[in-house]
């Protein structure tokens, strides 16, 4: 897989990861067409894959990722933002035309 994740998103997944998981808790990552950056993204803590979804370590992170989500991913960079105006994964496609910004952000509930 070709992707990036910044220590900023590395910790912040291992965090999720600490708080709502246990040592076979993945993080799972389903992306969609979508937003600026063109991705958006729903994220949980699960404590298995689901069906059809591959298991991909970056630097010991446990992601469950579904196809769609490993192929939009491609060439991505996973960044996590804490700022006034925005808190969560930031994903940064240099393949994204969209006009509005050159990134989009998953909201934290």
């Amino acid at each position: 897989m070709n992707f990036q994740m910044t220590p900023a998103a590395e910790r912040f997944i291992r965090l999720m990861l600490r708080a709502d998981g246990n040592a076979a808790s993945g993080f799972r990552l389903v992306l969609s067409p979508g937003g600026c950056s063109g991705l958006s993204a729903d994220i949980s803590v699960t404590p298995a894959p689901a069906s059809g979804d591959a298991v991909v370590e970056k630097n010991g992170v446990r992601l469950f990722l579904p196809a769609e989500s490993r192929i939009l991913l491609e060439g991505v960079t996973i960044d996590f933002a804490d700022t006034a105006s925005q808190t969560g994964l930031v994903f940064r496609d240099p393949k994204a035309t969209g006009t509005c910004s050159s990134h989009g952000t998953v909201q934290l509930s």
